[in-house]
């Protein structure tokens, strides 16, 4: 008895996620309602809020199928209470990526729950324990974007249709920075496996630094830009106009002050 006790304390959902959850909620009320003064305020809360869910449910997905691959001390760790706090690196796995949307409208990934890979037998489980944070992006990006490519837009105010598309392009720009197979990154972590012992071990040194190269790498205009343009190029194909997610990351920054041509007082 005192073992189930302790292992459904371990799956119990943070009060802290909840809060956030509760942000999210009334963030999105305020934005779909008109009910705060300044509607950037208002998608403010809104998508801050989200991106952060979205960041506990990413580092959610890796613990949680890490546990049905074998590592059974990941309840141990808080890791399927959904707390942020609780992460091994609370700075890179939330703050950093939150102050990089604030910064430059970037989704890039954080990072941080530790998996006890010698618990987990066969290669594909630890591709797949790797795999399931940003595909959660994924499935994140597209619950955004189902009312464009569904054409389901009547009656959603507009800036409510702006705050989902800033939003969704943050999910897309997380999902394909993370999956690129760079050491540090979950991408690398998929292919990791299957690479031979030794390469394994001349990329290990890098591994700290793959992270911060790719973020250096977006602030060279060719490269940034280019990716940005794919970005848009993905975003309508999925029914998302750039003028949208242009219009969300506007009234995200309130505090910016520059004219608007987003038609949204």
């Amino acid at each position: 008895m005192p073992t189930a006790t302790t292992r459904r304390h371990e799956r119990r959902i943070s009060p802290v996620f909840l809060a956030i959850l509760a942000l999210m909620a009334v963030g999105g009320w305020a934005v779909w309602t008109d009910f705060a003064d300044s509607p950037g305020f208002a998608v403010f809360v809104f998508v801050s809020a989200a991106w952060i869910v979205s960041l506990c449910l990413h580092e959610y997905a890796h613990a949680r199928t890490a546990l049905h691959s074998g590592d059974l001390t990941v309840g141990a760790k808080g890791y399927l209470t959904l707390n942020p706090l609780a992460y091994t690196h609370a700075v890179l796995s939330i703050i950093l990526p939150l102050l990089f949307v604030i910064m430059g409208g970037i989704g890039l990934p954080g990072g941080a729950v530790f998996i006890e890979r010698g618990r987990i037998r066969g290669r594909w489980r630890h591709s797949l324990i790797a795999a399931a944070g940003p595909l959660t992006n994924v499935l994140f990006a597209v619950a955004c974007t189902a009312p464009f490519w569904l054409d389901a837009l009547d009656g959603v105010p507009t800036a409510f249709r702006y705050a989902l598309a800033f939003l969704a392009m943050l999910q897309i720009t997380a999902a394909l920075l993370n999956l690129l197979p760079v050491p540090g990154l979950d991408g690398y972590g998929v292919v990791e496996p299957w690479l031979s012992d030794g390469f394994r071990r001349k990329i290990e040194p890098y591994a700290p630094y793959g992270f911060f190269v790719v973020i250096a790498l977006l602030f060279v205009p060719a490269i940034g830009g280019a990716f940005f343009d794919g970005i848009d190029a993905l975003l309508q194909s999925l029914g998302v106009h750039p003028f949208d997610r242009s219009c969300g990351w506007e009234l995200y920054r309130f505090w910016d002050g520059s004219p608007s041509v987003c038609g949204v007082s």
